[in-house]
């Protein structure tokens, strides 16, 4: 079998014409549709990238134990799970975010792995004396800063050397993607993984996709929005929500480059094509950009799914209504290859329902560490907070101390004490590492980070912008105990039930 994994970052679902989308142009997408099967309830489990990226390889939510960090030594990845069943895995990737200490230990589960330099703030071109007059007129005020390492410098640095459409990082992606098929496609088991950064901010793409996308700004580039509420004026709302557009249209012409390949070379017919995401983004509804600090909204949260199996031929262009998440990707990846899944994995198998719309899964849990605990069943969500941000203890629970880009601090490491195993560390047991003042993620994603932290309840059936909360303790009630119920089946720690006001029930 083979099997060709496309994943982009920050694809807001309803960008895409599958979807409702009118005014960003998405024609590979519905080629896509047509040939897959559609999953219309799909849904995020941990955010953002890494942790996401933790669900998809391991099968199973991370979010309850753990904020950003890599694969821990008891988890079970799928690349390194198909290399036991002689699967050849290959990942091709300008996401710099492998690279960095809190996620260095995903690529090297691969076969053999891709890096493409050059996305966001990824340290690499080398300026030692950058012409910052030049530079700094050419870019927002908002989105400038000419100190090393920090949030906008590498990017400044970097566009520098992206000139022409063969220079942008998500091309050279899909180019790396299509010389393995050419070197590859007729051999046996083997997994591709194309990942892209895009359409993950900064928004940048060739000039030829932002054609069909005009604005009324004339000020100079403003293509990074901040994570925040929206306070920028009309005009410079459009830019950046223009820019965003065009880097979708990006992304949708590197996926025909690829449908392209498919239908030249007959491949439909002997090997499978997942395309997803790891979360959406917020484009100024409910007055925010972006992610992580605002409720996990059906923006970020609700995200697109597309499956084709040669096996379910007859089924391309159908969809299904069945919930599904993220950590469902890694045993539908096994059962792609025929393998079976481990124990401590908590996700479902897809193909299961490719042939019938059949539930895999009541409910869904999802969110970021350290912010609400979410649950939905597809109709309902509900997000639940701590009663109160600045009291709330949470820990992490890791054998890998690394922070994004950091090693945990000698102050976090000094109230580290040995946690007895989870139901998923293979009899490890744990660091219990306080997750409080002296973290700088809990700085980050912690005490005035969060915004807007009321537990709330949308039926997005009739309010599917989820702008009107409604009173309903009936189906609360049965959230709350699904909740429960999900958070004991992933072995949360006490302190996440005690955090959000719960009691678990065993």
């Amino acid at each position: 079998m083979k099997l060709v994994f496309v994943l982009f970052d920050s694809l807001n679902r309803r960008s895409l014409e599958t979807f409702g989308a009118k005014k960003i142009k998405t024609p590979n997408f519905k080629r896509l549709e047509k040939k897959c099967v559609t999953f219309d309830t799909h849904y995020v489990g941990s955010l953002p990238c890494m942790p996401a990226r933790r669900d998809m390889q391991t099968g199973r939510l991370n979010f309850l134990h753990r904020s950003w960090g890599p694969l821990e030594p008891f988890d079970n990845s799928f690349p390194e799970l198909l290399h036991e069943a002689k699967v050849f895995s290959h990942l091709v990737s300008d996401h710099y975010h492998y690279w960095e200490d809190g996620g260095l230990t995903y690529h090297n589960r691969y076969t053999t792995y891709d890096f493409i330099r050059g996305q966001e703030r990824d340290p690499w071109k080398a300026m030692v004396q950058p012409p910052w007059e030049r530079l700094r007129e050419k870019y927002h005020k908002a989105q400038f800063n000419d100190t090393p390492r920090s949030l906008y410098y590498h990017y400044i640095i970097n566009r520098e050397f992206m000139k022409e459409e063969k220079d942008f990082c998500s091309v050279k992606c899909f180019d790396g993607g299509l010389e393995f098929l050419e070197l590859n496609r007729n051999a046996e088991n083997w997994f591709l993984q194309i990942e892209t950064f895009d359409p993950h901010e900064p928004f940048f793409a060739p000039s030829r996709f932002r054609k069909d996308y005009p604005t009324n700004y004339k000020g100079p580039i403003r293509d990074w929005p901040p994570y925040s509420r929206v306070t920028e004026a009309p005009d410079e709302c459009d830019e950046l929500r223009a820019n965003y557009s065009a880097i979708i249209a990006l992304c949708d012409a590197q996926l025909g480059r690829l449908l392209d390949y498919f239908d030249e070379n007959n491949m439909w017919h002997d090997t499978a094509l997942i395309v997803t995401t790891d979360h959406g983004f917020l484009l100024g509804e409910h007055d925010w950009w972006a992610k992580i600090r605002m409720p996990c909204y059906d923006e970020i949260a609700h995200i697109p799914l597309f499956i084709h199996h040669p096996n379910f031929c007859n089924q391309a262009g159908t969809r299904r209504r069945s919930l599904t998440q993220t950590i469902d990707l890694m045993p539908t990846i096994l059962d792609v290859f025929g393998i079976k899944p481990p124990t401590e994995v908590e996700g479902k198998s897809i193909l299961s329902i490719m042939n019938k719309d059949s539930p895999i899964r009541k409910t869904g849990l999802y969110g970021v560490w350290a912010s609400a605990t979410n649950i939905t069943d597809g109709r309902y969500t509900y997000f639940r907070y701590p009663e109160n941000m600045h009291e709330q203890r949470i820990n992490q629970y890791t054998l890998m101390p690394t922070h994004i880009t950091s090693f945990f601090s000698n102050d976090e490491l000094k109230t580290a004490t040995l946690a007895p195993p989870f139901n998923f560390t293979k009899g490890l047991p744990v660091l219990k590492i306080s997750g409080n003042a002296k973290s700088p993620m809990y700085r980050k994603m912690g005490m005035n980070f969060f915004q807007d932290t009321n537990n709330v309840l949308f039926d997005t059936r009739i309010d599917p912008e989820q702008l009107q909360p409604i009173n309903n303790d009936k189906i609360e009630l049965e959230l709350i105990n699904q909740m429960v119920d999900l958070m004991e089946a992933n072995d949360a720690p006490l302190e996440a039930f005690t955090r959000l006001g719960l009691e678990p029930k065993i």
